[in-house]
Formats: C-alpha cells, sequence, structure tokens
C-alpha cells in the first residue's frame, strides 16, 4: 500500500515507522525540518516538508496514486482539510483524521459522505477516557482490552513475586485455577514480549495477558491476587479536555470524583460544566492538599495533565499517601516501561489509543480490531475467518501458524470456544489472535484472499 502520513508528532513517527517496516510505501509531510531529520535518519520513509493542507504539497506527494491518507497533525483544522482535499484529488484513498476538538463528535454529519468524506475520525482524548473507564470497571487489571462486542476480555497486569503461580509452568497454572476457559496469550518479561507455551514458567514481575470471557475476568484477577473490590472514589489531576470527559463519564457511574486543576479560570468551567464533581484549586503534586482532601481514601488517583513527569510525580505521591491504584497520562513509550517498576498501577496513553483504532484499517484480511499490546511489540487481533483462507476447516494442529503468534479465541454464533490442537475454525468465525508485531505480515498472508482485500 501507498500510505501519506501528514504529521512527524508522536502518532505519525510510530504509525509510519509500524506500516513502514511491513512493507508498505510510506511518505510523511510536516512543516518542521528538525522532525524530518530524524524520521529521515530512524525510518525508511520519504519525508516532504510543507503543510498536509496544501494541494501542492499533496500533489508532490502524489496523493492520487495513494490509497490511504493519515492526517494526525496537532491541529484539527489541518487534518480536515487534508482529508478534504483528498477526496477531491484521490476518489479511491481511505482518509483518517485525528479530531481532538471535543464539540466535533465522531459521529457529526460534517464527517460524513456528503461533506468531508472522512473514513475514521479519533479523539484521542475520548479513546483514552474509554480505555480508563474499562480498567476501572475491571480493578486489579493495569489494562483491559475487549474483543467480540465485550463478550471477550483481554486483561493485563502483573504478577507479583508472592503470587502463589510464581515458579510454576503455565500448564500447572491451569490445574490451579478454578477458571476453565482462560488462556495465557502473551508475557512481556524485561520489556521483551514472549509467546508462551505450557512449559513456560512464570516469573516475578512478569506481566501477563490473559484472554477469557468477561464474566470470568473478576475470577481470573482474584486468583492471582489482585485487589477487584469495586471503585467507589477517583481523585483527578488536571483540568483539560481528558479530565472533563472522564469526570463526566464518572459521574454518570455513580462514583465519587474530585478533581485538582491549578488554573482558576478553568476550574470555574469545570465546575459550572459538571454535576456532582468536586472541583479543586490547587496544585496535585502538593502534599498537604492531598492530605487535606484525604488522598487515602481514594480508590485511583488519575493524573492527566499534560506534563507527563508531573503525572508521574503525582500518581507516585498518592500511592505513598495511601491511594490504593494510580493511573498516569503517558505518551512516551520510553516511558511506559518505567512506570510498574515504581508502583504506577496503570497507564493513559492517547496515542497508544489512536494507533490501534488506525491499525484495522490499514491491515488485510477482514480485521475487526488490532490492538497494540504494551510495549507495541506485539499486537492483538479480531477477524473473520474467510471460506479461502489458510485457516479454515482443518485442526489447529495441522496449520502452520507464523512463529509467534498464537490463536487466543473462537466465537461461533454465541458460544466461546478457548481453543485446543484439536480445534477448528469454520467461516465466518471471529477469532482472536496475538502476535509479535515481526510476525503480522505472514499473519496477513494466512488471512487473506483472492481478490478481497481490505
Amino acid at each position: 500500500m501507498r500510505i501519506i502520513v501528514i504529521g512527524a508528532g508522536e502518532v505519525g513517527y510510530n504509525i509510519a515507522d509500524i506500516l513502514s517496516k511491513e512493507g508498505n510505501d510510506v511518505i510523511i509531510i510536516d512543516k518542521s525540518e528538525e522532525r524530518l531529520k530524524n524520521v529521515s535518519e530512524d525510518l525508511d520513509v520519504q519525508t516532504i516538508l510543507g503543510s498536509g493542507s496544501s494541494p501542492e504539497i499533496l500533489k508532490k506527494a502524489k496523493l492520487d496514486q495513494s490509497d490511504m491518507i493519515v492526517a494526525v497533525t496537532d491541529s484539527d483544522e489541518t487534518n480536515m482539510v487534508a482529508c478534504l482535499l483528498a477526496s477531491v484529488q484521490s476518489k479511491g484513498a481511505v482518509k483518517i483524521a485525528r479530531i481532538r476538538n471535543p464539540d466535533l463528535d465522531r459521529d457529526s454529519a460534517i464527517f460524513d459522505k456528503n461533506h468531508l468524506n472522512i473514513d475514521l475520525c479519533i479523539n484521542p482524548e475520548r479513546e483514552s477516557v474509554s480505555t480508563v473507564l474499562n480498567i476501572i470497571e475491571n480493578p486489579g487489571a493495569s489494562e483491559i482490552i475487549d474483543f467480540a462486542g465485550s463478550r471477550i476480555k483481554l486483561a493485563a497486569f502483573h504478577v507479583n513475586a508472592d503470587c502463589p503461580v510464581v515458579g510454576k509452568p503455565l500448564h500447572k497454572v491451569k490445574d490451579l485455577c478454578s477458571v476453565e476457559d482462560f488462556l495465557i496469550v502473551s508475557i512481556s518479561r524485561k520489556n521483551e514480549p514472549i509467546v508462551p507455551s505450557g512449559s513456560t514458567i512464570i516469573e516475578p514481575n512478569d506481566y501477563l495477558f490473559v484472554l477469557t470471557k468477561s464474566e470470568n475476568v473478576k475470577n481470573i484477577l482474584e486468583f492471582f491476587g489482585k485487589d477487584t473490590a469495586p471503585v467507589q472514589r477517583v481523585f483527578i489531576v488536571g483540568g483539560g479536555s481528558t479530565a472533563l470527559l472522564l469526570a463526566g463519564a464518572l459521574e454518570k457511574k455513580g462514583i465519587l470524583v474530585k478533581l485538582i486543576e491549578k488554573r482558576q479560570d478553568r476550574c470555574d468551567v469545570l465546575a459550572s460544566t459538571l454535576d456532582k464533581t468536586v472541583v479543586l484549586h490547587g496544585d496535585g503534586t502538593s502534599q498537604d492538599l492531598l492530605k487535606e482532601e484525604n488522598i487515602r481514601d481514594a480508590d485511583y488517583l488519575i493524573a492527566v495533565t499534560n506534563d507527563e513527569e508531573a503525572n508521574i510525580l503525582a500518581a507516585l505521591l498518592a500511592k505513598q499517601m495511601g491511594a490504593k491504584k494510580a493511573i498516569s497520562l503517558i505518551n512516551r513509550i520510553d516511558y511506559t516501561h518505567l512506570v510498574s517498576y515504581v508502583g504506577i498501577d496503570g497507564v493513559m496513553n492517547p496515542r497508544h489509543a489512536t494507533i490501534g483504532k488506525i491499525l484495522h484499517f490499514i491491515r488485510k484480511g477482514k480485521i475487526i480490531s488490532a490492538t497494540p499490546l504494551h510495549d507495541e511489540k506485539a499486537e492483538a487481533v479480531e477477524f473473520i475467518a474467510l471460506e479461502t483462507s489458510e485457516i479454515t476447516n482443518k485442526p489447529l494442529r495441522n496449520i502452520k501458524i507464523p512463529k509467534g503468534t498464537i490463536i487466543g479465541a473462537i466465537i461461533r454464533d454465541e458460544n466461546v470456544i478457548i481453543p485446543g490442537g484439536d480445534s477448528i475454525i469454520r467461516p465466518g468465525d471471529h477469532v482472536i489472535l496475538v502476535t509479535l508485531r515481526s510476525a503480522v505480515p505472514k499473519v496477513e498472508k494466512i488471512l487473506t484472499v483472492r481478490l478481497d482485500y481490505f
């Protein structure tokens, strides 16, 4: 595929990196010479200096010959204009835009076929809030990913050193657990992904990805020693659009919310917009303020300021002062690896959420979703099995599944199957697999069919 990426920031850089490594022809456009210099030094892509909303620049990038345009600059206006120009200059290109303004709802008629004709609008803040709400509904997990219309969940969490499964092979772990239908589909160990087998030994601080039916998640987390008590009180540090969306969503769930924001004028806006949230003017990294507001009673502190270091500090202070769990908004992937080691329970990553939404438009085959996992070296994919693909109508043990890939679940009609070697995938089944990023091209090959390209 020929893909134009507009914007060489964190999201644009990582999307270009992923797509170029998978053999796509990628062109990245940005107004910053410094950013493009970094891209040219690190990635095997073509770069063009200029504005992504310029017809001449898009013509130079050969938009009329491109299969997709991904507009992910920090400017909603630039992203929308780029997609509008793509509709004129390239009738067949898929158009994806990052739209951050919360007033521009993703279901708005402005994005439909008769107007901007954008195929996918992504609000990173909204996607991040959805991620956090899923964690709060499943306390004890660091990440929760939904599949098959939320009938199946992928729960991720660290294994504590005192967990009784430490030192045991996976086949023994299944024997110890009363829940039958679950599968450990991936392990992140020392920042490297492992596709496990029955003989894999669980080590302290392993980051497990466990696939199971939604109704089993609580029991699985409790088996691994996680606290699953319902969330009743949440502190939010930061008063931007993410904080506003999050506080509003938590209010609707009946959760008590206290929100701390430094700017008095923003506090006034938040207090007038939110119904039940207690809005506090102050510094979320102030120990005196946190103590005064009884942070020790909080089930979660969620730090969502624009300062990643401040978010980490607020989370660490809250944990030290008695909060049960803490989540920090962090965009930089190199920070993500550090949080678990310093005691932070989860990461809210808008860039990560944005990339996940974009990936399923890129993948070949009938892909329902494609979600990068943790350190983005592995990926969870949900797809529909096709009649002529290589994986249907024969036992899994007879299929040459690419190395680094594991079939985690099969959904047939209303039944969820955690498969074994004798399981057979039928055409029309929804299938969930986890694969190393390096194996994605081979996985795509076994999913695709003749004359059927998505």
